[in-house]
């Protein structure tokens, strides 16, 4: 096919020009591409979701909380450290000392009745004392709880209602009396009493001490915290007297207390747990 061609029907004519204007038909250009657009399962067109944008904003800022507040611990953890070294070199705190000076049982009665159970009436007398080691370090003790017990069995138990001060480099006397009124014990817990009481080293005993202490350095002063006291390695002769349905003693009988130890720790406090 050939392109013709022909005159344009309305020459310009310019004076002085003898150019002719000529038309020339050829094929059409294609039109441009209309914008594509991305759909979604629903066949709509893609719109950029808020919600989206909101989570994901949420979740950045999440994020950078959990890192400004994981610094801040780690900061407060690492000045509390360097506090704690320097504290130490200054004042090389050490650990309060206790000792079970004497303990006396001045009655051991154990008497079993008709239906079988055993009760168990005693009195004792407890003496301890406590030192201060530290140089520059002042202890508080609020009053003291004080039980008595053999194979964790409970015999007896105290109070020593006197708050007092230690100083530094100084020792103090703490004496209490102990005792159970008509305790009623465990079949398993009668025949362990009995069976040391044949022994030549006698019962095995534990002293457990509970108060709350506050340590005061120069013109800092703590708050009150948990200490428990816990010796043991004692040991008591007890005579015995009367029939097999009762065991007691008649007169005061010093337990051995050569190797007793003490240790302290510290009854710390969060909400309902003590650690």
């Amino acid at each position: 096919m050939t392109d013709r061609i022909h005159p344009s029907s309305k020459p310009n004519s310019i004076p002085g020009s003898t150019a002719t204007v000529t038309t020339i038909k050829g094929p059409k250009l294609p039109l441009p591409p209309a914008k594509s657009h991305l759909y979604n399962q629903n066949g709509h067109p893609y719109r950029r979701n808020p919600t989206t944008y909101q989570r994901k904003r949420r979740r950045r800022c999440l994020c950078l909380c959990c890192f400004w507040s994981i610094l801040f611990i780690i900061i407060i953890l690492l000045l509390a450290t360097i506090t704690g070294g320097v504290l130490y070199l200054l004042y090389r705190p050490k650990s309060p000392a206790f000792s079970v000076t004497s303990l006396k049982i001045n009655h051991f009665n154990l008497t079993t009745a008709i239906d079988g159970t055993t009760r168990l009436t005693s009195n004792l007398n407890l003496t301890i004392s406590t030192k201060n080691p530290n140089n520059k370090i002042v202890f508080h003790y609020y009053p003291f709880t004080i039980k008595c017990l053999t194979d964790e069995a409970e015999i007896a138990n105290g109070y020593f209602g006197n708050s007092f001060t230690s100083n530094p480099n100084n020792i103090t006397i703490i004496r209490s009396s102990l005792s159970s009124n008509s305790l009623l014990l465990e079949t398993e817990t009668v025949n362990r009493i009995r069976s040391d009481l044949k022994k030549k080293s006698g019962l095995p005993l534990k002293i457990l001490l509970d108060s709350e202490a506050v340590m005061k350095v120069e013109s800092f002063r703590s708050k009150k915290v948990g200490i428990r006291i816990k010796c043991e390695k004692i040991h008591s002769l007890i005579p015995k007297s009367g029939g097999a349905r009762s065991n007691s003693s008649s007169s005061s009988v010093s337990a051995t207390v050569s190797d007793a130890n003490c240790e302290v720790d510290l009854r710390i406090k969060i909400w309902k747990w003590t650690f």
